[in-house]
């Protein structure tokens, strides 16, 4: 059972008002995943989080589809997010969109996780690389 698995069992009988937002993230999950899908699509899946919240969770997130062995489709506007989470990033143009560039990202890292991957001497050149792709003027 993928609550025993995910340390989530103890709360089968509470109503989501009672979980925390990272808990019902969590939840949300496990239950896309018993239906076995081929391909995980997340949309701004974290946005509704505070930092800290949203750091835990794609950290949860990150190691339960590792050990699921999930591909994930994550569209998200968080270039951190994005690096730290994704073995591949495509950036996208302005309307009409088009793919204006896909980087492969790649850690030396033995335990990757999200939170490994912001400390990594790379972290900061794959997001300067992105940065300067992306139409934002300032």
């Amino acid at each position: 059972m993928l609550l025993k698995k995910y340390n989530l069992y103890e709360f089968k009988d509470k109503y989501p008002s009672q979980l925390s937002g990272g808990m019902r993230q969590r939840v949300a999950l496990i239950r896309t995943l018993a239906i076995k899908p081929k391909i995980l699509l997340l949309d701004e899946a974290f946005s509704a989080l505070d930092y800290q919240t949203r750091l835990m969770v794609t950290k949860d997130v990150y190691k339960i589809l590792k050990n699921e062995n999930m591909t994930m489709l994550m569209v998200t506007h968080d270039i951190s997010e994005a690096i730290s989470m994704a073995d591949k990033v495509v950036v996208l143009s302005n309307r009409p969109t088009y793919v204006k560039k896909i980087h492969t990202i790649e850690f030396d890292i033995e335990n990757r996780d999200p939170l490994n991957c912001r400390k990594d001497p790379k972290f900061s050149k794959y997001f300067d690389s992105l940065w300067k792709e992306l139409d934002v003027h300032g």
